[in-house]
């Protein structure tokens, strides 16, 4: 069975009814401090495997009047839940953003998507000519703790979906190897939020949190729980 094929039969719906949702907020702040920490204004945004529209929705909210957005997703059922969002400056499109032949954009979103994706390496090399900027979010996944479970990288690829898992080191030279500048970078902490968290997480949070400003990236590569947003062009 194709590995996408689970977006559009509703094998990822039946275990992800919300696709989500409700993190749609604290997504797109993370989205607009980066753009805001480089002086980055788009005109024109697109976000690739949007899910139920909400980032993008709330994206349209805080920036400028004069800016236009657009969704693309594969999943029907995604797909329907982003219709509510849709407006004069904001639409969605069900199908493949590769597909698109020439369309360009100040800004495209990759926002947990490279996790999904079979070649994300064939992706990036296609989106890398089709915008000025890229905003990619990525779960780090791939830490100490989570190597030495047998049963929650087997459950991130069953449940989410996941078929790659990324540290910080292997996401950054990824980009470097695709020839990909990248302008910012900075750890968010995605175990603060979500509403299907495990007992896991919350033990873990303790030390996440307090050993974090100590130091970043040996916590998050024993710890896990955060993931990388990305700027480049």
């Amino acid at each position: 069975m194709e590995a996408g094929s689970i977006y559009k039969n509703g094998t990822y719906a039946r275990a992800n009814p919300t696709w989500d949702r409700e993190d749609s907020s604290w997504k797109a702040a993370q989205i607009l401090k980066i753009l805001e920490r480089n002086q980055i204004r788009p005109r024109t945004v697109c976000d690739i495997g949007c899910g139920a529209g909400g980032v993008l929705k709330h994206l349209h909210d805080a920036m400028d009047g004069g800016s236009g957005f657009v969704g693309y997703e594969v999943s029907p059922y995604a797909f329907g839940l982003c219709q509510e969002h849709e407006g004069e400056r904001l639409k969605f499109f069900l199908g493949d953003f590769l597909g698109e032949k020439g369309a360009f954009y100040d800004l495209i979103l990759g926002i947990d998507l490279l996790e999904h994706l079979e070649d994300y390496f064939q992706f990036l090399r296609e989106i890398r000519s089709r915008s000025t900027y890229k905003v990619f979010h990525v779960p780090l996944e791939l830490f100490a703790l989570a190597a030495m479970s047998r049963s929650f990288l087997p459950g991130q690829r069953k449940r989410s979906g996941h078929l790659h898992f990324f540290t910080k080191d292997i996401l950054l030279q990824t980009f470097q190897e695709l020839d990909y500048e990248v302008l910012d970078s900075f750890y968010t902490p995605g175990f603060q939020v979500g509403s299907r968290r495990s007992w896991t997480d919350r033990v873990l949070s303790v030390p996440r949190r307090v050993l974090f400003p100590l130091g970043r990236d040996a916590t998050v590569r024993f710890f896990g729980g955060y993931s990388l947003l990305v700027l480049a062009r």
